[in-house]
C-alpha cells in the first residue's frame, strides 16, 4: 500500500504561521518513522495560502529524496516553475475538479480551460517531474454540479490519453459515503486497472475504517491522510471534515496484513506533535 503523507493538507488552513524551523523539524520526524510519500507544501499564490509562502526554504532544509517523494501542488505554470527551480522536488500535484463549481472556486478556472492547462503542465514537467493529478470532488459535490460514477471515469479516461498515469480521487467535502467511495473506485477499477489510482478521502472519525474497507475491496492500493486526521481544502467550506487519520488508518491496515512500511510504534508521539502545532497555530 502506497502511503501519502499530507501536512501540506493539515497546515494550509491554519490562520497561525509554522515557522520554517518548525515544518522542517516536523518533516524530518516523518522520514525517520518509515514515510516515503509526502506531499509537504505548495507552489501556489502566497496571497490564497500565505502558510506555505516558505515553500522552497522548507525543500531547501530537508535531506535529498534518494528514494523518497516530495512532492508539492501547483495551480499553473508559475507554480511549476518554482518547483522546477527548487531543490529536492520529485513529483507535482494538480488540483483538478469534475465540479465546475470548485474548479472556479480553488483555482479560478473552468473545466474546459483547465484542461489545456493539464496539457501545459505536463509539457513542462516531462522529463523533470512526476506529474500526479488530483480529481477533487470526485465522488460527488454540494453544489448540485453534474456528478455519477460515470464523471471521474471518464476524467481519468481522457487523462490517461494524455499519458498521465498517477491520478488520486479525492473526497473533497468528505460527504460520500463508504458506498458510494467503493462503487465509483470499482467503476474506474473496472475501467483502468488499479495501478496509478489512489483515494484521497476526508472523513469523522467513525467513518473513516468503512471507507478504507471501500478501497481495499476495490483493489486499490494509494491512499492518504494525515497525523490527527487535521486539514482539509480550506477553499470547501465552513464544516470541513479532516483527512483520514494515519494513526487510526496504519494499524488497521496493518491487522488487515497491508504493508505501508511505516514504524507503528512511534505514531501516537507523532500524532500529538500534529495536534500540538494545530493547538499553536490553527
Amino acid at each position: 500500500m502506497k502511503w501519502v503523507e499530507c501536512p501540506r493538507d493539515s497546515w494550509q488552513g491554519f490562520a497561525g504561521f509554522i515557522p520554517t524551523a518548525e515544518k522542517v523539524a516536523y518533516l524530518s520526524r516523518l522520514l525517520e518513522a518509515g514515510f516515503r510519500h509526502l506531499d509537504l507544501t505548495s507552489f501556489v499564490s502566497p496571497k490564497w495560502v500565505p502558510q506555505h509562502a516558505d515553500a522552497e526554504a522548507v525543500l531547501a532544509e530537508l535531506p535529498p529524496p534518494r528514494g523518497h517523494e516530495y512532492l508539492v501542488i501547483v495551480a499553473n505554470e508559475k507554480g511549476l516553475e518554482r518547483a522546477l527551480a527548487a531543490p529536492n522536488v520529485t513529483s507535482v500535484g494538480y488540483p483538478f475538479s469534475v465540479s465546475e463549481t470548485f474548479q472556479l472556486k480553488n483555482v479560478g478556472k473552468t473545466v474546459a480551460d483547465s484542461w489545456d492547462q493539464v496539457a501545459r503542465l505536463r509539457d513542462l514537467a516531462a522529463g523533470r517531474l512526476n506529474f500526479v493529478v488530483h480529481l477533487s470532488m470526485g465522488f460527488g459535490n454540494p453544489y448540485g454540479d453534474p456528478w455519477s460514477p460515470e464523471l471521474p471515469v471518464e476524467f481519468v479516461g481522457r487523462l490517461r490519453e494524455m499519458g498521465i498515469r498517477e491520478i488520486a480521487l479525492a473526497d473533497t467535502y468528505g460527504v460520500a459515503s463508504a458506498a458510494v467511495i467503493g462503487q465509483t473506485l470499482r467503476a474506474v477499477v473496472g475501467a483502468f486497472g488499479p495501478e496509478g489510482i489512489g483515494a484521497h478521502l476526508h472523513s469523522r472519525p467513525e467513518g473513516t475504517l468503512e471507507k478504507v474497507d471501500a478501497v481495499l475491496a476495490s483493489g486499490v492500493r494509494w491512499l492518504e491522510g494525515a497525523l490527527g486526521g487535521i486539514g482539509g481544502c480550506p477553499f470547501a467550506g465552513d464544516d470541513l471534515v479532516g483527512n483520514l487519520s494515519t494513526e487510526q488508518v496504519l494499524p488497521y491496515l496493518a491487522q488487515q496484513g497491508v504493508e505501508v512500511g511505516v514504524r507503528l510504534e512511534g505514531l501516537l508521539e507523532l500524532a500529538d506533535a500534529a495536534a500540538l502545532l494545530r493547538t499553536r497555530f490553527a
